[in-house]
């Protein structure tokens, strides 16, 4: 096959309310592409993701687009195919070349593929002409009716990310465009039209016939410590229908190991299956837990008998990795358990949501994927949830996750809405997950299938059922479609009805977002309560929860703040902070959020740091918590990893890649080993976290002084945790006896680590206001920043990026006894050293209850 992308083209607005300068005009566009990047790259519309310009640019999503290039193809020879392929189309759009119609689309999820056999020869215009997603998709709302939906554009009536209408942290940018490679691809005879690796591994030295059954066991190696690694490959072969369908040969290698399949002449085309088994196979684990080995995959299809292999017909390659993965949903005495069980063991998914890196799709590389899945595991990630209202990810993606270690949770892209079930809704969404589904089988780091996200809740809890009445909403896809298709293509994995969702789950039966049954989502904290309730509940697995706070103060400056050096009084409420605070009453509720742990401040700069601040401590207190019930609760997965523009909200990493205090906060609670105080009834216990493969032993001493760090208590014992496991060494006696709680603190340590308990919140304790020693060393790559505690400092951060947007620090938000110093390292150059070691770089807790009470 000879494939070559076709790049250069123009753009035109063709019909809607487009400004005058742009009428009629021809524009140069990138393909991969959207409108607005084209626009962006010629310098034609503000960008949108700074100030106001957001709205500047609202007329785009009403406005038709015309993508046109000249296809300059020689005629097609006898028996050969000449194909256009489409890998990705933004979104509703008709395709033609020299004015014959090949096709219409209207799924941005899935390619497209045309026979121009017949149509090429001479120069001919191209043209694909897109019409306003937003407008098709208000036509079939006003065609099938109305559905509940999280807001207030029909995003739930079209076959498009759904987050491109806006979300509650993302902009509302509707793109239209080739926002995946177009193709010419010339070929005869036959081709392979997929190709499918789909991986077990049995224990044993085994020889199985090519069509015995295998499913995905707990065991993977026999008593001998033996085992195979099983391949079956799904080749679906296209016959060009214009030639005499001869014979033909299908290699298949994994590794070192090949299997050759001889088609006889006559055979029309279809699915061949071949399987190939390889002895010996090194496994792959998630991080953490052992490495990541990839076998390479090579699919040639050769014409004829197959004595010459020098010029195959088509050919695809690819990795594996060998590793089985269940859920282990066994009911017990506390209710439904849901646990990743890889390779036989039991896995603490150590998660973070995942939303797309960027609003403007086509700028994503594979560079910056790589630089945000080390984000993940540089806070001890092991899990990312590819969330339903965004895109399947590129093959860059799970690659990248592949090569490290890091699993991943792949929703079928519903969201927060009631979906149509009639067609052609229903077509598109199988033929999207069918074409995916085959897409991502090889990689080893894709463990579940998960049938959408808030769906199955909405219609339990949200009102839906009203005002549904008979209509559909998506039942058929979450408890039919889907798992039949996952069935036939990709039976390796398992699958999920949704997130949250609870086993049995229906009218008067378990509620889908029951903590004790399957995934539980926890949003009362943040909406409503504060997050000392995330204690209320043990969850079996907490796949989505999370607290506010905005972006980094750099990014903020390049954003969003004014130009001038001070911060405007009442910025936060104006209308530039507003458009990049999305959720309905953010500020709001970042204020009564904090209000109960610390004074709201009127200075925006205190504000900042103050929610930042809140952020970090709201999930650390929820992920230590959850961590502490291992193995009953298996896993908590924060709401989110990463943002796609700069924007107050609830991710780690803001827009511009940078680390929020609440990205520290994740690595610090997420850690390998943690020492965390709990309660346990009326008592305190130090919940011990031991997920490694060795035993943690040492001394567990438990302190209470005063905020000076005189001794007024202590006790201690030596403890050894088992290895993924967690030991609960009950705190109790005079080193319990609080005599007063505005002045007191418990500290528990153990080999190194540290746990800290207060019985006040910092607004209610007595903490002195400037409670640290500093020291600045400049280094070679920058600066070594020594905090001595000389009393109780909480929540001790250099806000380095406050001084060069480009320097970085290895910790944030550090609690620091009295008597205790912290090391923090520094890169950049050229930073002032006392300006490293002052407000507002320099911040605690401390200063906020300071700044409060002034």
């Amino acid at each position: 096959m000879i494939s070559r992308e076709l790049t250069d083209w123009t753009l035109t607005a063709t019909d809607g309310p487009v400004p005058e300068s742009l009428a009629g005009v021809r524009v140069p566009a990138r393909v991969p592409g959207t409108n607005h990047t084209a626009l962006l790259d010629r310098g034609l519309i503000p960008d949108p993701y700074t100030g106001t310009h957001e709205t500047d640019v609202a007329w785009m999503k009403r406005t038709a687009w015309r993508y046109a290039a000249v296809l300059d193809e020689p005629a097609a020879a006898p028996g050969e195919r000449v194909d256009l392929l489409f890998e990705g189309i933004d979104t509703v759009a008709s395709v033609t070349l020299d004015g014959t119609r090949l096709g219409r689309t209207a799924n941005m999820h899935r390619s497209y593929r045309f026979d121009v056999r017949s149509l090429v020869g001479a120069p001919a215009e191209l043209v694909v002409d897109l019409g306003s997603a937003l407008a098709t998709a208000e036509a079939e709302a006003e065609r099938l009716g109305t559905r509940p939906m999280a807001y207030g554009q029909p995003f739930n009536m079209v076959r498009k990310m759904a987050c491109s209408f806006g979300w509650d942290w993302g902009p509302d940018l509707q793109t239209a465009g080739l926002w995946k490679p177009v193709r010419v691809q010339r070929w005869r005879v036959a081709r392979l039209a997929g190709v499918t690796p789909l991986v077990t591994v049995v224990p044993g030295h085994v020889d199985l016939a090519d069509d015995d059954p295998v499913t995905p066991g707990t065991e993977v190696a026999d008593a001998q410590g033996r085992r195979t690694g099983v391949v079956d490959v799904r080749v679906e072969v296209e016959r060009s229908g214009l030639s005499d369908a001869g014979p033909l040969v299908l290699d298949v290698s994994v590794g070192d190991r090949g299997v050759t399949t001889r088609v006889p002449a006559g055979w029309p085309g279809g699915v061949l299956d071949v399987r190939v088994q390889v002895p010996d196979v090194d496994l792959w684990w998630p991080a953490g837990y052992g490495e990541q080995p990839l076998y390479p995959v090579e699919v040639t299809l050769h014409e004829g008998d197959g004595q010459d292999r020098s010029d195959p017909l088509d050919a695809w390659s690819g990795r594996v990795g060998f590793r089985n993965v269940v859920v282990d949903r066994t009911p017990d005495e506390h209710g439904t358990g849901f646990t990743f069980v890889v390779n036989g063991r039991p896995v603490f998914a150590r998660g973070a949501n995942w939303i797309p890196d960027d609003h403007l799709l086509t700028r994503i590389t594979r560079e910056r994927l790589e630089q945000r899945v080390d984000q993940a595991l540089g806070a001890h990630v092991n899990l990312l949830r590819v969330w339903g209202g965004g895109i399947y990810e590129s093959d860059d993606f799970y690659d990248v996750c592949d090569e490290k270690g890091v699993l991943v949770w792949q929703d079928i892209l519903l969201a927060c809405a009631a979906y149509p079930e009639e067609e052609p809704h229903r077509s598109e969404l199988e033929a999207e997950l069918r074409e995916n589904a085959a897409r991502l089988a090889p990689h080893p780091s894709l463990v579940l299938w998960n049938g959408g996200n808030e769906n199955i809740w909405g219609h339990e809890d949200w009102g839906w059922k009203e005002r549904l009445g008979d209509l559909t909403w998506g039942a058929g896809y979450y408890y039919d479609v889907f798992p039949r298709v996952l069935a036939e293509v990709d039976p390796t994995r398992p699958y999920a009805d949704g997130s949250p969702y609870s086993p049995g789950a229906g009218p008067d039966r378990v509620h889908p977002n029951d903590p004790d049954h399957g995934t539980h989502h926890q949003w009362d904290v943040w909406n409503r309560i504060d997050y000392t309730h995330y204690r209320d509940d043990v969850p079996r697995f907490c796949s989505e929860f999370g607290f506010q706070g905005p972006a980094t103060w750099a990014t903020l400056r390049r954003a969003v703040l004014p130009d001038s050096a001070d911060v405007p009084e009442g910025f936060k409420e104006s209308e530039v902070f507003g458009l990049h605070q999305k959720a309905i009453d953010g500020n709001g509720k970042l204020d009564r959020g904090l209000v109960r742990h610390l004074r709201v401040p009127d200075d925006f700069t205190d504000w900042h740091w103050a929610t930042q601040l809140n952020q970090a401590r709201a999930v650390r207190y929820a992920v230590e918590h959850y961590r502490s019930w291992w193995p009953r609760t298996a896993g908590a997965i924060v709401w989110q990893l990463n943002d796609c523009w700069p924007v107050t909200s609830w991710a780690a990493v803001d827009g511009d890649g940078r680390r929020k205090p609440l990205w520290y906060a994740m690595r610090h609670a997420f850690a390998d080993r943690l020492v965390t105080v709990q309660p346990r009834g009326a008592e305190l216990v130090a919940a011990l976290v031991n997920d490694t493969d060795e035993p943690w032993t040492g001394r567990a001493d438990a302190v209470r002084t005063d905020l000076g760090g005189t001794v007024l208590a202590s006790s201690g014992s030596t403890v050894t945790v088992a290895p993924r496991s967690v030991t609960l060494v009950p705190l109790s006696g005079e080193v319990t006896a609080v005599g007063d709680p505005s002045s007191e603190v418990l500290v528990v340590t153990f080999d190194g680590a540290r746990g800290l308990h207060r019985w006040a919140e910092s607004r209610d304790l007595a903490l002195d206001p400037d409670p640290l020693r500093t020291a600045v060393t400049a280094q070679d790559d920058g600066y070594r920043v020594e905090v001595t505690a000389t009393s109780l400092a909480l929540g001790v951060t250099l806000l380095v990026d406050r001084l060069d947007p480009d320097a970085q620090v290895d910790a944030q938000v550090v609690d620091l006894p009295a008597g205790a110093t912290a090391v923090f390292h520094v890169t950049g150059a050229g930073l002032d050293p006392e300006a490293l070691v002052a407000r507002p770089v320099l911040r605690t807790e401390n200063d906020l209850v300071r700044a409060a009470d002034q």
